[in-house]
């Protein structure tokens, strides 16, 4: 059995792991062309724009993973099927349970792939890409980090903590200076929403330094004259799908405690638990396909049908996610969901395929 274990393994994660090379070089590209027309905003080059876009490769490999693990299946378990393969280790007494489970076995070492990608290598990739086009295209005062961003205004140094979907900042921190570099005062904000040409802050607290004392003053609100640019602020942001699980939970409960929307992080929280399941379940799904009525067929037709259950549970996943968020729904619960629906459909099918 462990012959049959290793061969049904290398097939699916061997075929997996060829379709996300051919989808990460498409999407990579995807990636680049869609920056060209950044090019020549400051100092934003095309070597910039491609090195933004092979720093992307992390990430866009973590969301095609279930894609992958669909696919990898179908062409890996489909060569076996093609090759009679299935077909001998049937008739020698084999379950289709048991060679399913050689595949989901497979599959777990994908998932287990999927979590590291996703933990440690997808933040450090992106944060460096961001950077570098932050640095580019808002300045060489600009840097994003996991925790907010800070850039150079004249002669103070600002820190934000968040920006909301409709720019909208918090967290905000200014630390202005003197011409001698002495630092002369520290204002924090819980808020600050743009008015045109200013933005206006909301409960500030200035804490003025002085050689010999500091003094603190509140006000509800104050004009803030300053360049930081709103245009930049989608470049700047630090975008959630991009946060690895424990820096969405650290960042969620940061927005509880300011009394900010969590719905949009908390979604995405959800996303990525499940990932992990997504990318198990795409394995399973595929066996009913390979042992129904595609068992004869090319591996063009099988890799179709593949990318149209693909292409159905993301649309059904970003509907569900998005009517979570309209109607409120439980994040939870609508992370969940997808993935359950998903396994449940494929284990009816293989049902009736048994």
């Amino acid at each position: 059995m462990r012959i049959l274990d290793t061969l049904i393994g290398k097939m699916v994660i061997g075929g997996a792991l060829l379709v996300l090379c051919v989808l990460l070089s498409l999407f990579v590209f995807i990636e680049f062309i869609s920056e060209l027309d950044r090019i020549g905003q400051g100092d934003y080059t095309a070597w910039m724009a491609l090195k933004y876009a092979l720093f992307s490769a992390p990430r866009l490999a973590y969301e095609l993973m279930p894609l992958a693990a669909l696919l990898g299946s179908l062409v890996g378990l489909g060569l076996l099927a093609s090759n009679n393969e299935l077909v001998a280790m049937r008739s020698t007494g084999v379950s289709l349970a048991r060679i399913g489970w050689a595949a989901v076995k497979a599959g777990l070492l994908l998932v287990v792939f999927t979590v590291w990608l996703g933990e440690w290598v997808v933040d450090a990739a992106e944060e460096y890409a961001a950077n570098t086009r932050a640095t580019a295209l808002a300045g060489a005062g600009a840097l994003r980090t996991q925790a907010g961003f800070w850039t150079r205004d004249g002669d103070s140094f600002v820190s934000v903590r968040a920006v909301s979907d409709d720019g909208e900042l918090a967290g905000i921190m200014i630390y202005n200076f003197d011409g001698k570099g002495a630092l002369t005062r520290i204002s924090t904000a819980r808020s600050a929403t743009y008015q045109g040409d200013h933005w206006l802050l909301n409960k500030v607290m200035h804490n003025t330094i002085s050689e010999t004392l500091v003094t603190a003053e509140t006000v509800p609100n104050e004009e803030w004259r300053s360049r930081l640019d709103p245009s930049v602020l989608d470049v700047l942001a630090v975008k959630p799908g991009n946060m690895s699980m424990s820096g969405l939970f650290r960042y969620i409960d940061y927005l509880r405690d300011n009394g900010l929307d969590t719905a949009r992080y908390e979604r995405e929280l959800w996303n990525k638990l499940m990932m992990p399941f997504a990318t198990a379940a795409m394995v399973f799904a595929a066996l009913p396909f390979v042992f129904g009525s595609l068992r004869s067929v090319g591996i063009g037709q099988r890799l179709l049908t593949g990318v149209m259950v693909g292409l159905t549970f993301y649309l059904v996943n970003q509907a569900v996610s998005y009517a979570g968020l309209a109607y409120g729904l439980n994040p939870a619960l609508v992370g969940i969901s997808p993935t359950v629906l998903l396994l449940i459909v494929s284990v009816l099918v293989m049902r009736r395929v048994t």
